[in-house]
Protein backbone atom coordinates (compact mmCIF):
# COMPACT_ATOMS: atom_id res chain seq x y z
CA UNK A 1 0.00 0.00 0.00
CA UNK A 2 1.42 3.38 -0.98
CA UNK A 3 1.96 6.04 1.65
CA UNK A 4 -0.48 8.96 1.26
CA UNK A 5 1.15 12.21 0.25
CA UNK A 6 -0.97 14.20 2.73
CA UNK A 7 -1.69 13.45 6.36
CA UNK A 8 -5.26 14.70 6.57
CA UNK A 9 -5.31 14.86 10.39
CA UNK A 10 -2.18 16.99 10.59
CA UNK A 11 -3.35 19.13 7.67
CA UNK A 12 -6.67 19.85 9.41
CA UNK A 13 -4.85 20.72 12.62
CA UNK A 14 -2.55 23.08 10.70
CA UNK A 15 -5.54 24.80 9.11
CA UNK A 16 -7.14 25.32 12.51
CA UNK A 17 -3.91 26.75 13.91
CA UNK A 18 -3.48 29.11 10.95
CA UNK A 19 -7.07 30.36 10.92
CA UNK A 20 -7.69 33.95 12.10
CA UNK A 21 -8.59 34.15 15.77
CA UNK A 22 -11.34 36.27 17.22
CA UNK A 23 -10.19 37.82 20.47
CA UNK A 24 -12.52 38.93 23.23
CA UNK A 25 -11.82 40.66 26.52
CA UNK A 26 -12.63 40.12 30.15
CA UNK A 27 -15.37 42.51 31.25
CA UNK A 28 -15.94 41.40 34.85
CA UNK A 29 -15.07 38.78 37.41
CA UNK A 30 -17.81 37.76 39.85
CA UNK A 31 -17.02 34.99 42.30
CA UNK A 32 -15.77 32.01 40.32
CA UNK A 33 -17.02 33.25 36.93
CA UNK A 34 -15.30 35.46 34.41
CA UNK A 35 -17.46 37.39 31.93
CA UNK A 36 -15.99 37.79 28.44
CA UNK A 37 -17.33 40.10 25.73
CA UNK A 38 -16.63 39.96 22.02
CA UNK A 39 -16.06 36.20 21.89
CA UNK A 40 -19.09 34.22 20.73
CA UNK A 41 -19.38 30.64 21.92
CA UNK A 42 -21.61 27.93 23.30
CA UNK A 43 -21.82 26.28 26.70
CA UNK A 44 -19.01 23.74 26.93
CA UNK A 45 -16.56 25.54 24.63
CA UNK A 46 -13.04 26.05 25.94
CA UNK A 47 -11.34 29.45 25.99
CA UNK A 48 -7.92 30.72 27.02
CA UNK A 49 -7.86 33.84 29.20
CA UNK A 50 -4.61 35.77 29.32
CA UNK A 51 -1.31 35.00 27.65
CA UNK A 52 1.93 33.26 28.49
CA UNK A 53 2.53 31.22 31.66
CA UNK A 54 -0.26 32.99 33.57
CA UNK A 55 -2.95 32.04 31.03
CA UNK A 56 -5.97 30.15 32.28
CA UNK A 57 -7.97 27.53 30.38
CA UNK A 58 -11.67 28.06 31.09
CA UNK A 59 -14.97 26.64 29.93
CA UNK A 60 -18.10 28.54 29.00
CA UNK A 61 -20.86 27.75 31.51
CA UNK A 62 -23.47 30.34 30.57
CA UNK A 63 -24.25 32.67 27.67
CA UNK A 64 -26.00 36.03 27.62
CA UNK A 65 -26.47 38.57 24.81
CA UNK A 66 -22.97 39.76 23.90
CA UNK A 67 -21.36 38.01 26.90
CA UNK A 68 -20.22 34.53 27.83
CA UNK A 69 -19.55 33.46 31.42
CA UNK A 70 -16.55 31.19 31.95
CA UNK A 71 -15.15 29.15 34.83
CA UNK A 72 -11.52 28.08 35.15
CA UNK A 73 -10.46 24.55 34.30
CA UNK A 74 -6.84 25.13 35.24
CA UNK A 75 -5.21 27.33 37.82
CA UNK A 76 -3.82 30.70 36.86
CA UNK A 77 -3.47 34.29 37.94
CA UNK A 78 -6.49 36.53 38.49
CA UNK A 79 -7.30 38.38 35.29
CA UNK A 80 -8.34 42.05 35.40
CA UNK A 81 -10.87 43.62 33.08
CA UNK A 82 -9.53 43.98 29.56
CA UNK A 83 -7.47 40.77 29.60
CA UNK A 84 -7.66 39.14 26.14
CA UNK A 85 -9.56 35.90 25.72
CA UNK A 86 -9.63 33.57 22.73
CA UNK A 87 -10.77 30.09 21.79
CA UNK A 88 -8.51 27.47 23.35
CA UNK A 89 -6.32 25.38 21.08
CA UNK A 90 -6.81 22.41 23.42
CA UNK A 91 -9.24 20.04 21.67
CA UNK A 92 -12.39 19.19 23.69
CA UNK A 93 -11.83 15.51 22.89
CA UNK A 94 -10.12 13.03 25.21
CA UNK A 95 -7.78 10.11 24.44
CA UNK A 96 -9.12 6.55 24.72
CA UNK A 97 -7.85 3.08 23.99
CA UNK A 98 -5.99 0.14 25.51
CA UNK A 99 -2.84 2.25 25.91
CA UNK A 100 -4.50 4.04 28.84
CA UNK A 101 -4.41 0.90 31.00
CA UNK A 102 -1.96 1.38 33.83
CA UNK A 103 -1.92 5.16 33.36
CA UNK A 104 -2.93 8.05 35.63
CA UNK A 105 -4.48 11.10 33.97
CA UNK A 106 -6.12 14.37 34.99
CA UNK A 107 -9.52 15.78 34.10
CA UNK A 108 -8.29 16.97 30.69
CA UNK A 109 -6.95 13.54 29.77
CA UNK A 110 -3.30 14.55 30.28
CA UNK A 111 -0.90 12.04 31.88
CA UNK A 112 0.31 12.98 35.36
CA UNK A 113 2.30 9.83 36.16
CA UNK A 114 5.55 10.98 34.54
CA UNK A 115 5.57 8.12 32.04
CA UNK A 116 5.37 10.19 28.88
CA UNK A 117 2.61 10.52 26.28
CA UNK A 118 -0.38 8.20 26.37
CA UNK A 119 -0.01 7.00 22.81
CA UNK A 120 -3.77 6.77 22.35
CA UNK A 121 -4.85 6.08 18.78
CA UNK A 122 -8.34 7.54 19.13
CA UNK A 123 -10.04 10.53 20.72
CA UNK A 124 -13.70 11.02 21.62
CA UNK A 125 -15.84 13.77 23.07
CA UNK A 126 -16.39 13.88 26.82
CA UNK A 127 -20.17 14.12 26.64
CA UNK A 128 -22.26 11.13 25.67
CA UNK A 129 -25.84 9.99 26.04
CA UNK A 130 -27.07 6.99 27.97
CA UNK A 131 -27.94 3.86 25.95
CA UNK A 132 -31.49 3.48 24.72
CA UNK A 133 -33.40 1.67 27.49
CA UNK A 134 -34.70 -0.91 25.02
CA UNK A 135 -31.17 -1.62 23.76
CA UNK A 136 -29.79 -2.42 27.19
CA UNK A 137 -29.10 -6.09 27.84
CA UNK A 138 -30.77 -7.64 30.91
CA UNK A 139 -28.55 -8.03 33.97
CA UNK A 140 -28.30 -11.77 34.54
CA UNK A 141 -24.76 -12.56 35.70
CA UNK A 142 -23.02 -11.71 38.99
CA UNK A 143 -19.75 -9.83 39.08
CA UNK A 144 -17.13 -11.06 41.52
CA UNK A 145 -15.79 -8.22 43.67
CA UNK A 146 -13.45 -10.21 45.91
CA UNK A 147 -15.20 -9.17 49.15
CA UNK A 148 -17.13 -11.98 50.88
CA UNK A 149 -19.92 -9.82 52.25
CA UNK A 150 -20.58 -8.10 48.93
CA UNK A 151 -20.36 -11.25 46.80
CA UNK A 152 -22.89 -13.11 48.94
CA UNK A 153 -25.13 -10.79 50.97
CA UNK A 154 -25.18 -7.79 48.60
CA UNK A 155 -24.51 -9.55 45.30
CA UNK A 156 -23.77 -7.19 42.42
CA UNK A 157 -24.59 -8.04 38.80
CA UNK A 158 -22.60 -7.14 35.72
CA UNK A 159 -23.92 -3.72 34.70
CA UNK A 160 -25.43 -2.84 38.07
CA UNK A 161 -24.86 0.54 39.74
CA UNK A 162 -24.41 0.55 43.48
CA UNK A 163 -23.45 3.16 46.07
CA UNK A 164 -21.18 2.94 49.12
CA UNK A 165 -22.79 5.25 51.69
CA UNK A 166 -20.80 6.40 54.72
CA UNK A 167 -19.48 9.35 56.65
CA UNK A 168 -15.86 10.38 56.47
CA UNK A 169 -13.15 8.02 57.72
CA UNK A 170 -15.23 4.83 57.72
CA UNK A 171 -13.27 2.92 55.08
CA UNK A 172 -14.85 3.68 51.71
CA UNK A 173 -11.54 4.15 49.86
CA UNK A 174 -10.02 1.04 51.44
CA UNK A 175 -13.04 -1.01 50.38
CA UNK A 176 -12.71 0.33 46.84
CA UNK A 177 -9.07 -0.76 46.77
CA UNK A 178 -10.09 -4.30 47.80
CA UNK A 179 -12.64 -4.39 45.00
CA UNK A 180 -10.13 -3.08 42.44
CA UNK A 181 -7.72 -5.91 43.27
CA UNK A 182 -10.30 -8.66 43.68
CA UNK A 183 -12.76 -8.03 40.87
CA UNK A 184 -12.96 -10.26 37.80
CA UNK A 185 -13.90 -7.31 35.56
CA UNK A 186 -11.69 -7.03 32.50
CA UNK A 187 -11.05 -3.29 32.89
CA UNK A 188 -11.28 -0.99 35.91
CA UNK A 189 -11.69 2.77 35.62
CA UNK A 190 -11.10 4.58 38.91
CA UNK A 191 -12.07 8.23 39.34
CA UNK A 192 -10.66 10.00 42.40
CA UNK A 193 -12.74 13.18 42.57
CA UNK A 194 -12.03 15.83 45.19
CA UNK A 195 -9.57 13.65 47.11
CA UNK A 196 -6.71 15.01 49.18
CA UNK A 197 -3.55 15.23 47.11
CA UNK A 198 -1.66 13.28 49.78
CA UNK A 199 -4.02 10.32 49.51
CA UNK A 200 -3.80 9.84 45.74
CA UNK A 201 -0.31 8.35 45.68
CA UNK A 202 -1.00 6.32 48.82
CA UNK A 203 -4.12 4.84 47.23
CA UNK A 204 -2.35 3.97 43.99
CA UNK A 205 0.84 2.51 45.51
CA UNK A 206 -0.42 0.96 48.77
CA UNK A 207 -4.09 0.15 48.22
CA UNK A 208 -4.34 -0.44 44.48
CA UNK A 209 -0.85 -1.87 43.96
CA UNK A 210 0.97 -2.68 40.74
CA UNK A 211 -1.33 -5.59 39.85
CA UNK A 212 -4.49 -3.52 40.26
CA UNK A 213 -3.06 -0.55 38.37
CA UNK A 214 -1.99 -2.72 35.42
CA UNK A 215 -5.63 -3.26 34.36
CA UNK A 216 -6.93 0.11 35.51
CA UNK A 217 -7.20 3.66 34.27
CA UNK A 218 -7.01 6.20 37.11
CA UNK A 219 -8.50 9.68 36.65
CA UNK A 220 -7.54 12.22 39.31
CA UNK A 221 -8.94 15.64 40.21
CA UNK A 222 -7.88 16.69 43.70
CA UNK A 223 -9.86 18.92 46.04
CA UNK A 224 -7.82 22.04 45.23
CA UNK A 225 -8.65 21.92 41.52
CA UNK A 226 -11.45 24.07 40.06
CA UNK A 227 -14.99 22.75 40.22
CA UNK A 228 -15.14 22.34 36.45
CA UNK A 229 -12.06 20.13 36.47
CA UNK A 230 -13.58 17.90 39.15
CA UNK A 231 -16.83 17.57 37.21
CA UNK A 232 -14.98 17.00 33.94
CA UNK A 233 -12.87 14.24 35.54
CA UNK A 234 -16.06 12.36 36.47
CA UNK A 235 -17.41 12.71 32.94
CA UNK A 236 -14.05 11.70 31.44
CA UNK A 237 -13.83 8.53 33.56
CA UNK A 238 -17.36 7.57 32.53
CA UNK A 239 -16.53 8.20 28.86
CA UNK A 240 -13.44 5.97 29.04
CA UNK A 241 -15.56 3.21 30.59
CA UNK A 242 -18.15 3.65 27.83
CA UNK A 243 -15.48 3.25 25.15
CA UNK A 244 -14.48 -0.13 26.57
CA UNK A 245 -18.12 -1.19 27.03
CA UNK A 246 -18.84 -0.38 23.39
CA UNK A 247 -16.17 -2.96 22.54
CA UNK A 248 -18.01 -5.66 24.51
CA UNK A 249 -15.83 -5.44 27.64
CA UNK A 250 -17.16 -5.84 31.16
CA UNK A 251 -15.92 -2.69 32.89
CA UNK A 252 -15.85 -1.77 36.57
CA UNK A 253 -16.21 1.99 37.10
CA UNK A 254 -15.40 3.19 40.63
CA UNK A 255 -15.92 6.82 41.58
CA UNK A 256 -14.80 8.33 44.86
CA UNK A 257 -16.80 10.33 45.50
CA UNK A 258 -20.15 11.10 43.91
CA UNK A 259 -20.84 13.67 46.61
CA UNK A 260 -17.87 15.79 45.56
CA UNK A 261 -19.10 15.64 41.97
CA UNK A 262 -22.40 17.06 43.20
CA UNK A 263 -20.59 19.73 45.20
CA UNK A 264 -18.63 20.73 42.08
CA UNK A 265 -21.85 21.07 40.11
CA UNK A 266 -23.30 23.15 42.94
CA UNK A 267 -20.38 25.59 42.66
CA UNK A 268 -20.83 25.77 38.89
CA UNK A 269 -24.58 26.23 39.01
CA UNK A 270 -24.58 28.90 41.70
CA UNK A 271 -21.77 30.81 39.98
CA UNK A 272 -23.69 30.70 36.69
CA UNK A 273 -26.70 32.30 38.37
CA UNK A 274 -28.93 29.32 39.20
CA UNK A 275 -31.13 29.76 42.27
CA UNK A 276 -30.30 27.56 45.28
CA UNK A 277 -32.93 24.92 46.00
CA UNK A 278 -32.64 21.95 48.38
CA UNK A 279 -30.04 22.78 51.05
CA UNK A 280 -28.29 25.15 48.70
CA UNK A 281 -28.05 22.73 45.76
CA UNK A 282 -29.36 24.21 42.47
CA UNK A 283 -31.66 22.07 40.31
CA UNK A 284 -28.86 21.28 37.83
CA UNK A 285 -27.07 19.25 40.50
CA UNK A 286 -29.71 16.55 40.56
CA UNK A 287 -30.14 16.43 36.78
CA UNK A 288 -26.36 16.13 36.41
CA UNK A 289 -26.30 13.18 38.81
CA UNK A 290 -29.05 11.43 36.87
CA UNK A 291 -27.30 11.94 33.52
CA UNK A 292 -23.97 10.75 34.90
CA UNK A 293 -25.31 7.64 36.62
CA UNK A 294 -27.57 6.60 33.75
CA UNK A 295 -24.58 6.45 31.40
CA UNK A 296 -23.31 3.43 33.33
CA UNK A 297 -24.97 0.03 33.15
CA UNK A 298 -25.37 -2.45 30.34
CA UNK A 299 -25.36 -1.70 26.63
CA UNK A 300 -26.25 -3.85 23.63
CA UNK A 301 -22.97 -5.66 24.37
CA UNK A 302 -20.62 -5.18 27.28
CA UNK A 303 -21.38 -3.57 30.60
CA UNK A 304 -20.28 -0.90 33.07
CA UNK A 305 -20.71 -1.91 36.69
CA UNK A 306 -20.68 1.34 38.63
CA UNK A 307 -19.60 1.62 42.26
CA UNK A 308 -19.97 5.16 43.61
CA UNK A 309 -19.05 6.32 47.08
CA UNK A 310 -21.46 8.76 48.70
CA UNK A 311 -20.13 10.87 51.56
CA UNK A 312 -23.18 11.39 53.77
CA UNK A 313 -23.20 14.73 55.56
CA UNK A 314 -22.92 14.22 59.32
CA UNK A 315 -23.79 10.52 58.90
CA UNK A 316 -27.26 11.65 57.78
CA UNK A 317 -28.27 9.07 55.16
CA UNK A 318 -31.32 11.14 54.19
CA UNK A 319 -29.45 14.30 53.16
CA UNK A 320 -30.27 15.48 49.59
CA UNK A 321 -27.36 13.95 47.64
CA UNK A 322 -27.55 10.60 49.43
CA UNK A 323 -31.31 10.48 48.93
CA UNK A 324 -31.06 11.39 45.23
CA UNK A 325 -28.28 8.88 44.58
CA UNK A 326 -30.15 6.09 46.38
CA UNK A 327 -33.22 6.71 44.23
CA UNK A 328 -31.20 6.36 40.99
CA UNK A 329 -28.81 3.54 41.88
CA UNK A 330 -29.61 -0.17 41.80
CA UNK A 331 -28.60 -0.78 45.39
CA UNK A 332 -26.69 0.65 48.31
CA UNK A 333 -24.06 -0.54 50.76
CA UNK A 334 -24.05 1.20 54.14
CA UNK A 335 -20.80 1.47 56.08
CA UNK A 336 -21.33 1.77 59.82
CA UNK A 337 -19.09 4.00 61.94
CA UNK A 338 -19.87 1.92 65.04
CA UNK A 339 -18.36 -1.13 63.34
CA UNK A 340 -15.40 0.84 62.00
CA UNK A 341 -14.31 2.14 65.42
CA UNK A 342 -14.16 -1.43 66.76
CA UNK A 343 -11.74 -2.45 64.00
CA UNK A 344 -14.36 -4.41 62.07
CA UNK A 345 -13.37 -4.26 58.40
CA UNK A 346 -15.08 -3.96 56.04
CA UNK A 347 -17.52 -2.01 58.22
CA UNK A 348 -20.57 -3.05 56.20
CA UNK A 349 -23.98 -2.89 57.87
CA UNK A 350 -25.44 -6.02 56.27
CA UNK A 351 -29.01 -5.33 57.36
CA UNK A 352 -28.89 -1.77 56.04
CA UNK A 353 -27.44 -2.77 52.66
CA UNK A 354 -29.54 -3.85 49.69
CA UNK A 355 -28.86 -5.02 46.15
CA UNK A 356 -31.97 -4.66 44.04
CA UNK A 357 -30.71 -7.22 41.55
CA UNK A 358 -29.40 -9.91 43.90
CA UNK A 359 -32.39 -12.15 43.19
CA UNK A 360 -31.67 -11.91 39.44
CA UNK A 361 -28.05 -13.05 39.61
CA UNK A 362 -28.05 -15.72 42.35
CA UNK A 363 -29.25 -19.33 42.54
CA UNK A 364 -32.13 -20.32 44.88
CA UNK A 365 -29.85 -22.17 47.30
CA UNK A 366 -27.53 -19.14 47.45
CA UNK A 367 -30.47 -16.87 48.25
CA UNK A 368 -31.58 -19.27 50.97
CA UNK A 369 -28.18 -19.07 52.68
CA UNK A 370 -28.08 -15.26 52.40
CA UNK A 371 -31.63 -14.95 53.75
CA UNK A 372 -30.85 -17.29 56.64
CA UNK A 373 -27.85 -15.23 57.77
CA UNK A 374 -29.78 -11.99 57.43
CA UNK A 375 -32.64 -13.39 59.52
CA UNK A 376 -30.26 -14.52 62.27
CA UNK A 377 -28.47 -11.15 62.29
CA UNK A 378 -31.80 -9.30 62.47
CA UNK A 379 -32.96 -11.46 65.38
CA UNK A 380 -29.73 -10.84 67.25
CA UNK A 381 -29.97 -7.07 66.68
CA UNK A 382 -33.53 -6.99 68.07
CA UNK A 383 -32.38 -8.81 71.21
CA UNK A 384 -29.05 -6.98 71.61
CA UNK A 385 -30.18 -4.87 74.57
CA UNK A 386 -31.26 -7.97 76.48
CA UNK A 387 -28.00 -9.72 75.63
CA UNK A 388 -25.93 -6.73 76.78
CA UNK A 389 -27.53 -6.64 80.24
CA UNK A 390 -27.56 -10.42 80.62
CA UNK A 391 -31.36 -10.65 80.60
CA UNK A 392 -31.65 -12.93 77.57
CA UNK A 393 -32.39 -16.57 78.34
CA UNK A 394 -31.40 -19.36 75.98
CA UNK A 395 -34.40 -20.90 74.27
CA UNK A 396 -36.45 -17.73 74.08
CA UNK A 397 -35.76 -17.30 70.35
CA UNK A 398 -34.26 -20.00 68.13
CA UNK A 399 -32.64 -17.50 65.76
CA UNK A 400 -31.03 -15.54 68.57
CA UNK A 401 -29.75 -18.83 69.97
CA UNK A 402 -28.29 -19.65 66.55
CA UNK A 403 -26.62 -16.22 66.36
CA UNK A 404 -25.00 -16.70 69.76
CA UNK A 405 -23.99 -20.27 69.00
CA UNK A 406 -22.33 -19.33 65.69
CA UNK A 407 -21.10 -15.90 66.80
CA UNK A 408 -17.43 -16.52 66.06
CA UNK A 409 -18.11 -18.12 62.69
CA UNK A 410 -20.39 -15.23 61.66
CA UNK A 411 -17.86 -12.62 62.77
CA UNK A 412 -15.05 -14.40 60.90
CA UNK A 413 -17.18 -14.50 57.76
CA UNK A 414 -18.11 -10.82 57.91
CA UNK A 415 -14.54 -9.65 58.53
CA UNK A 416 -11.88 -9.64 55.84
CA UNK A 417 -8.35 -8.26 55.80
CA UNK A 418 -7.71 -5.54 53.27
CA UNK A 419 -5.03 -7.67 51.59
CA UNK A 420 -7.16 -10.84 51.58
CA UNK A 421 -8.69 -11.85 48.28
CA UNK A 422 -11.42 -14.44 47.95
CA UNK A 423 -13.32 -15.82 44.99
CA UNK A 424 -17.09 -15.73 44.80
CA UNK A 425 -17.21 -19.56 44.91
CA UNK A 426 -15.17 -19.61 48.12
CA UNK A 427 -17.37 -16.88 49.62
CA UNK A 428 -20.58 -18.83 48.94
CA UNK A 429 -19.00 -22.00 50.36
CA UNK A 430 -17.97 -20.12 53.51
CA UNK A 431 -21.48 -18.70 53.89
CA UNK A 432 -23.05 -22.15 53.55
CA UNK A 433 -20.65 -23.50 56.20
CA UNK A 434 -21.85 -20.76 58.58
CA UNK A 435 -25.57 -21.29 57.94
CA UNK A 436 -25.24 -25.04 58.49
CA UNK A 437 -24.56 -24.23 62.14
CA UNK A 438 -27.98 -22.59 62.51
CA UNK A 439 -29.87 -25.87 62.27
CA UNK A 440 -33.65 -25.61 62.36
CA UNK A 441 -33.43 -21.87 63.19
CA UNK A 442 -32.50 -21.10 59.56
Amino acid sequence: MSTPLLDETRFAAALRAAAPQRVGAVSATVGLTVDVVGLPGSVGDLVTIGEGPTATVAQIVATRPGTVSCMALTGGAAHPAGTPARRALIPPAIPVGPSLLGRIIDGLGRPIDGRGPLGASETVGVDNSAPNPMDRARIAHPLQLGVRVLDTLVTVGQGQRIGLFAGSGVGKSSLLSMIARGTEAEVSVIALIGERGREVREFIEDDLGAAGLARSVVVVATSDEPALMRLRAAMLATRIAEWHRDRSANVLLMMDSLTRVAMAQREIGLSAGEPPATRGYPPSTFSTLARLLERAGTGPSGSITGIYTVLVDGDDHNEPIADAARSILDGHVVLDRALAVTGHFPAIDVLGSVSRLASKVTAPEQRDDATALRAVLAARRSAQDLIDVGAYRTGANARVDAALRAERAIDAFLRQRIDERTTAADAWHALHTVTEQFGAAA
